[in-house]
């Protein structure tokens, strides 16, 4: 392929990112429940994660077992002080808030975490209808005591959410050549993210 058509497909790429961020801008939401979740201080409600804000990202994290899940978050991290001048931000995922919080510190990660246990939240606003434990990340804006669900998104290989796969990409490897790993050295004896490639 020639570096003319490379350049070509990247301003499409731009221009298409342009349009889809007006359309996700203009949207107006749908209303949600007030959902309950678990915390190392006790029980905090989806209204209570929105830290006083009008904002809120919640990412969704599939748990402890999943390298990609934790790709994802790693770079999060990095950009957590960027996100949090403009909205509340909070991690959820299936694991206990102890599991989420010494997860958490041993990959140095910043994040607010709160576990919705595999219940109702999770069920209901999963980003992929019908799967009630894949990653992604969903948007909430609130009016009052009214939460609305504005937009969502899944996380995967290539997504626009996860800067290294576009690296990997200069370097002509994707999915197929690469598999995230904890820490290059050692992992978890059971892993729920479908890899068997695991680095001892």
């Amino acid at each position: 392929m020639s570096g003319a058509r490379i350049v070509e497909i990247e301003q499409q790429i731009g221009k298409l990112t342009a349009e889809l961020s007006a359309l996700r801008k203009n949207r107006l939401g749908t209303p949600v429940p007030n959902y309950t979740f678990a915390t190392l201080t006790g029980q905090a409600t989806l209204h209570d994660l929105f830290g006083g804000r009008d904002k809120l990202l919640a990412i969704h994290n599939m748990g402890q077992d999943c390298r990609y899940c934790t790709l994802w978050a790693d770079g999060f991290n990095g950009l957590l002080a960027h996100l949090e001048s403009a909205l509340s931000v909070v991690l959820l995922s299936k694991d206990p808030p102890v599991v989420q919080r010494r997860f958490a510190n041993a990959r140095g990660w910043r994040f607010r975490l709160a576990s919705h246990g595999g219940g109702a939240y999770m069920r209901e606003q999963s980003v992929v209808e019908g799967q009630d434990n894949y990653p992604g990340a969903v948007v909430y804006q609130r009016q009052g005591d009214i939460i609305l669900r504005r937009n969502a998104c899944v996380f995967g290989p290539g997504d626009l959410y996860c800067s290294l796969w576009g690296l990997l990409g200069l370097a002509g490897l994707g999915e197929e050549d690469w598999t995230p790993q904890y820490s290059y050295g050692s992992c978890p004896e059971t892993l729920e993210d479908g890899g068997s490639d695991v680095l001892a």
